[in-house]
C-alpha cells in the first residue's frame, strides 16, 4: 500500500500548513482560548477563502471533490497547531448531507458549507458511555417530518451553527435527522470540554426535523467521524512530539541537553513509533472506506483504537519529558495534552473501541 500523498493532497497539505503557521500562532491560540466563543472566526474565514472548508464536497456545490482523504490531510495539519475551529465536525456533517441528503438539502446547504457562510453542527455523542449506534433521542413521525425529543451530549462548538445533524431512534430504528438550530423545541446547556471548547448539550423537546437517512446513514457518518477524529489526533500527537524534541534539545540538565539521555530518547522514539502506527491505520481505514471494502468498519475501529490509545500515550509522554513546563499553561504543550485527552474519548474510549472491534472479529469468524 502506497502511503505517499498524491500531488493534489500534497499541495493541499502544504496550503493548510502555510495558513496555520501564519494564523494559528501560539499567541493567537491563547487569545482564542481565553475568549467567550473559543472559536477562531478569523482562521475559519481564512480557510474558507482558501477553499479548505469544501475540500471533501462535490464540485457542483463549490467543493473540490477530493473526498475524505482531503479532509483528513487538512485535519492533521489543524491538529499539529491545535487550532480552535470545528473542522472535523462541520466537515463530516456536510459530507453526510452530500451523501444522504435530498437534492433540495444539498443545494440549500452545501454551497454555504463550502464557502464557510453556513455551518452544520454534529450531534452524535450519548451520555454515560452509551454507544452512538444506539441513540437515546426519539424521533416521532409527523407529516413529512419528525419531532425529536431527548438530549444529545457535548455537541462540538455549536455556537453560530445554522443546522444540526442529529442521531435519533425512530419507529424503524436509528437514523440521522437534520435540524434547524433555532427551531422551536431546541435549547442548549452550555459548558466547556477538556480541550476548552465551548460545547453544549442539545436539549430537544418535540423539535421539528427532517429525516436524512436510516441506520445505514448513521453507520456511514459514524465511521467517517471516527476517521476524522483519528486524523486530528495524529496531528495533535505529532505537534506535541515536535515540541518535546525541540524542548529536550535545548534544555540543559547536568551539563548536557536533556535529549542526549538515552532513557528520554527511548520515550520520544516510542512516540514516533506510535504516531507511525496511527497514520498507517488511518490510511488503511480511508482506503477501505473509499473502496467500499467489507472490512472498512473493522479498519476504522482499528484506526480509532490506535488514535485513542496511541495518541493518549504520546501526549502523556510528551508532557512528562517537559517536566514542570508540561503543566505550565503559558507553554503550548499543555494544549496538546488537553486535546489528546479529549479526542481519545470522542466517539468511544480505547476500551470501548476495543470491545467493539472484538465483537466484529467474533461476528466475522462465526458468519
Amino acid at each position: 500500500m502506497d502511503f505517499q500523498l498524491d500531488p493534489d493532497l500534497a499541495a493541499l497539505q502544504a496550503l493548510a500548513a502555510e495558513i496555520l503557521e501564519d494564523k494559528a500562532t501560539d499567541d493567537r491560540v491563547r487569545e482564542v482560548e481565553q475568549s467567550d466563543e473559543r472559536f477562531d472566526e478569523a482562521l475559519w474565514t481564512e480557510f474558507a477563502r482558501a477553499g479548505l472548508l469544501g475540500v471533501a464536497l462535490p464540485e457542483e456545490y463549490g467543493g473540490a471533490g477530493l473526498g475524505l482523504a482531503a479532509l483528513c490531510v487538512v485535519l492533521e495539519e489543524q491538529g499539529r497547531k491545535v487550532a480552535p475551529i470545528p473542522l472535523w465536525s462541520a466537515g463530516v456533517a456536510a459530507m453526510a448531507v452530500a451523501a444522504h441528503g435530498s437534492d433540495k438539502q444539498r443545494a440549500g446547504l452545501l454551497p454555504g458549507a463550502a464557502s464557510g457562510e453556513l455551518r452544520i453542527a454534529l450531534a452524535l455523542e450519548e451520555f454515560d458511555g452509551a454507544r452512538p449506534e444506539r441513540p437515546a433521542c426519539t424521533a416521532a413521525a409527523e407529516g413529512d417530518g419528525v419531532r425529536l425529543t431527548g438530549v444529545k451530549a457535548a455537541v462540538p462548538t455549536p455556537s453560530t451553527a445554522a443546522h444540526v445533524l442529529v442521531s435519533a431512534t425512530g419507529e424503524h430504528g436509528p437514523g440521522l435527522y437534520l435540524l434547524d438550530a433555532a427551531a422551536p423545541g431546541v435549547s442548549w446547556q452550555w459548558g466547556e470540554t477538556t480541550s476548552r471548547d465551548r460545547t453544549a448539550n442539545l436539549v430537544l423537546d418535540g423539535a421539528p426535523a427532517t429525516p436524512l437517512g436510516g441506520a445505514s446513514a448513521l453507520t456511514w457518518v459514524l465511521l467517517r467521524a471516527m476517521v476524522a477524529v483519528s486524523a486530528v489526533q495524529i496531528g495533535v500527537a505529532e505537534g506535541g512530539l515536535r515540541l518535546g524534541a525541540a524542548y529536550t534539545s535545548e534544555r540543559i540538565q547536568f551539563g548536557r541537553p536533556l535529549g542526549s539521555f538515552q532513557a528520554l530518547q527511548h520515550q520520544l522514539a516510542d512516540c514516533w513509533i506510535d504516531i507511525d502506527a496511527m497514520r498507517v491505520a488511518l490510511w488503511q481505514a480511508i482506503s477501505d472506506l473509499d473502496g467500499d471494502d467489507p472490512a472498512a468498519e473493522r479498519s476504522v475501529r482499528v484506526a480509532k483504537w490506535w488514535s485513542a490509545q496511541g495518541g493518549l500515550d504520546v501526549v502523556h509522554r510528551v508532557q512528562h519529558v517537559h517536566g514542570g513546563m508540561g503543566v505550565d499553561v503559558d507553554y503550548p504543550v499543555h494544549r496538546h495534552f488537553l486535546w489528546g485527552k479529549q479526542l481519545s474519548g470522542t466517539l468511544g474510549a480505547p476500551g470501548t473501541v476495543l470491545a467493539d472491534l472484538g465483537e466484529l472479529l467474533v461476528a466475522g469468524e462465526t458468519a
